[in-house]
C-alpha cells in the first residue's frame, strides 16, 4: 500500500537543494537566503522537474513565519532603540513612507487600484535582519555609532510591519470587493472595523503584558529546574507556537504577531539567551523551509515579461529608499561615511517582505504580479547588496582625511586592547569566564572574544579585554593581537568554527600554543587536524577530577595507597 510522503518529499528535497545552493552561495560570498530563495524556484510549479506540494508549503512557510518572529521578538532591545531614537524614528518612517509612495507611483503606472499599490509600495519599504546584521558584523560595526543607527532603524521598520499585519486584513475587508447582496462600506462602518480590531489587539496585549509577562517566565524556570534540556527546548516552542496559535483563535490577531510577542516578554528573562540558543537549530531549519516556500511562489517568468517592472522595482529598493535615507542622515548632522553605511545596509529586502506581499496575495489587496516583483527585487538586491558594500569599502578608504566625530554617544570603551605576550580566551560562557577570571587573578594578560554582545559585557565589567564577533573572521582576530600572544583558548563548544579559527591562528602566529575544548572524540580529532596543540574533552576530565576525589575519601583511600605501593 503506498505511503503519503508529500510532507517528507518537501522537507527532505527542499532542505537538500538549500543545502547546496545555501553552500554555493555562501563561497560566493552572497547571502545563503539567495540560495535558499533559488531552491524554491527548482522544486516551484514554475520549472520543470520535482514539484513539492504547494499547500504544504505554504503551512510549513507559516509555521517559519511564526518562529521567525518569534526570534525577532527575542532579540527586540528597547534600550538599542531608545540610544538612536532621535534619528532612528523619524528616519524610518520618512524612509518607509517614500518607498511606500515610489512603490505606488509605480503600481499607478502598472494600473493598480490604490490598496494594491500601498501594499507593493510598503514591501519593498523594510530591510532584511539577516542581510543587515551580516554585513555589519562583517566589517565590526555593530557597536559603533552607524551598526546602533541601522539596528535602531531596522527595529523601527520591524515594528511597523507588525502594525501592517494588524491592519492589513482591516484594509481587506474595506477594499476587496464584497458578495452580491452584502451591505456596502460607510464611513461608520470603516471606523467600527478599525476600532474592533484595535480592541482585540489592546485586549491581547495586556492579556499578554498582565499574564504571559508572569506565566511565561515562570513555566521556563520551573522547567530549567527540571535539568532536562528536552523539556526546556519543549516549553519554548510550546510558548513560542502556542501563543501563536492563542492569539490567532482568541483575538483574531495574526500567528505572527502572538508569536513576536512572546519572543518579546520571553526576552525579559534571565533565561533569554538560553531560550534563544536551544530554540535556534529549529528557527533555523523552519526558516530555511519559508524561504524555499517563497522561492516556490516566484514565477521566474516576471523577468522576462516585464523586465522594465522588474528593474523599476530593484530600482526602489536599491536607490529610492536608499537615498531618501542618505538625505535624513545628513539631514541630523551625520557625515557622509554614516550616511552611506545606513543607506547601503537598507539597500535590499527580505523577510518581512515576503510576509507582508504573502499576506497581500491571501487577502486579495496585492496580484500575483505584485508579489513575483517583490521577490525580483529581493533577489536581486540581496545578491547586489555585499557588491555595494564593497564600493563603499573602498571610497571610505580612499576618504579618510580625518576623524569624525559622531553626535550620538557611543557606548563607553572597554578596558585597553594594548597588551602583549597575552592569552586569547575564546569563548566567555560558563567555561571561558571561569578560566579567564583564573588566569587574570594568576597575573596572566587576557583579552576574550566572542559573539554575545551580553557576554563581552560582563567582560568589560570585570576588567577583562573584550572583543564581539566571531573567532573565525579576520578582523575579529586581528584586533586581538595574536601575533604577539602566548596562547590562545578556545572554549567554545562549536568545533566548526573553531577549527576554522585555528587554522587561521596558526598561520598568522606559528609559535602560539592552541589549546581547545571539545565533547567527543571525534572533535578532538578535528582540532587537532586543524593546528590544535592540545584538546580538552570536558566529560573525560570531569571524570577524571571526580574519580580523584572518589579515590580521596575513605575507603578508597587505603586501596589508592596499596595500589601505589604495588
Amino acid at each position: 500500500m503506498p505511503h503519503d510522503t508529500d510532507l517528507i518529499d518537501i522537507i527532505a528535497v527542499g532542505l537538500g537543494i538549500a543545502f547546496v545552493l545555501g553552500a554555493l552561495a555562501n563561497k560566493l560570498r552572497l547571502s545563503p537566503l539567495v540560495g535558499y530563495l533559488v531552491a524554491g524556484i527548482l522544486v516551484g510549479p514554475f520549472t520543470p522537474g520535482f514539484v513539492a506540494d504547494q499547500e504544504l508549503a505554504t503551512q510549513l512557510a507559516e509555521i517559519g513565519v511564526m518562529l521567525l518572529m518569534f526570534g525577532v521578538g527575542l532579540h527586540f532591545s528597547l534600550k538599542d532603540l531608545m540610544e538612536v531614537k532621535a534619528i532612528a524614528i523619524p528616519g524610518a518612517i520618512v524612509q518607509i513612507t517614500v518607498a511606500t509612495v515610489l512603490g505606488w507611483a509605480l503600481a499607478w503606472a502598472m494600473d493598480w487600484p490604490t490598496v494594491q499599490g500601498i501594499v507593493f509600495g510598503f514591501s519593498l519599504a523594510t530591510a532584511s535582519t539577516v542581510v543587515l546584521l551580516r554585513a555589519m558584523e562583517q566589517r565590526r560595526l555593530l557597536d559603533t555609532t552607524r551598526g546602533k543607527i541601522a539596528v535602531g532603524w531596522l527595529i523601527v521598520e520591524d515594528l511597523a510591519c507588525v502594525l501592517a499585519l494588524v491592519m492589513m486584513p482591516v484594509l481587506a475587508g474595506i477594499f476587496v470587493e464584497q458578495p452580491a447582496g452584502s451591505e456596502p462600506h460607510t464611513l461608520g462602518s470603516i471606523a467600527l472595523s478599525i476600532g474592533w480590531t484595535l480592541l482585540k489587539l489592546g485586549a491581547f496585549v495586556a492579556v499578554m503584558l498582565v499574564v504571559g509577562r508572569r506565566a511565561i517566565p515562570w513555566i521556563l524556570e520551573r522547567t530549567a529546574g527540571t535539568g532536562s534540556r528536552e523539556l526546556f527546548t519543549l516549553a519554548v516552542l510550546a510558548i513560542a507556537l502556542g501563543v501563536a496559535f492563542g492569539s490567532a483563535k482568541l483575538f483574531g490577531v495574526s500567528f505572527a504577531l502572538g508569536a513576536f510577542f512572546a519572543g518579546m516578554l520571553l526576552n525579559e528573562s534571565e533565561l533569554s539567551h538560553k531560550a534563544a540558543n536551544d530554540s535556534l537549530p529549529l528557527r533555523d531549519a523552519f526558516a530555511v523551509l519559508f524561504f524555499v516556500s517563497v522561492g516556490m511562489l516566484f514565477n521566474p517568468s516576471i523577468l522576462v515579461d516585464h523586465p522594465w517592472q522588474v528593474l523599476a522595482t530593484t530600482g526602489i529598493i536599491l536607490f529610492g529608499k536608499s537615498l531618501a535615507a542618505f538625505v535624513i542622515v545628513r539631514a541630523f548632522g551625520h557625515s557622509n561615511s554614516t550616511a552611506l553605511t545606513i543607506s547601503a545596509s537598507l539597500a535590499q529586502i527580505g523577510e518581512f517582505a515576503f510576509i507582508i506581499a504573502g499576506l497581500g496575495v491571501a487577502l486579495k489587496i496585492l496580484p500575483t504580479e505584485g508579489q513575483d516583483l517583490v521577490l525580483a527585487g529581493a533577489l536581486i538586491s540581496i545578491m547586489l547588496n555585499p557588491m555595494i558594500f564593497v564600493l563603499l569599502d573602498r571610497w571610505q578608504a580612499g576618504h579618510k582625511a580625518g576623524p569624525v566625530v559622531e553626535p550620538v554617544t557611543e557606548r563607553p570603551p572597554g578596558p585597553s586592547l594594548d597588551v602583549t605576550d597575552h592569552a586569547i580566551v575564546i569563548g566567555y560562557g560558563r567555561v571561558g569566564s571561569e578560566l579567564a577570571n583564573v588566569l587574570r587573578d594568576r597575573g596572566v594578560p587576557v583579552i576574550i572574544i566572542d559573539d554575545n554582545e551580553h557576554h563581552v559585557d560582563r567582560a568589560h565589567a570585570a576588567g577583562i579585554p573584550g572583543i564581539r564577533g566571531s573567532a573565525a573572521s579576520d578582523a575579529v582576530l586581528a584586533e586581538a593581537h595574536p601575533e604577539r600572544a602566548k596562547i590562545v583558548i578556545l572554549a567554545i563548544p562549536q568545533p566548526l568554527e573553531a577549527g576554522e579559527a585555528l587554522a587561521k591562528l596558526r598561520a598568522i602566529n606559528p609559535a602560539l600554543t592552541l589549546l581547545a575544548r571539545a565533547h567527543s572524540d571525534a572533535e578532538v580529532k578535528h582540532l587537532l587536524a586543524h593546528g590544535a596543540d592540545g584538546a580538552i574533552m570536558a566529560e573525560r576530565e570531569l571524570a577524571y577530577s571526580l574519580a580523584e576525589m572518589v579515590m580521596s575519601t575513605p575507603p578508597y583511600r587505603a586501596m589508592r595507597t596499596v595500589t601505589s605501593n604495588n
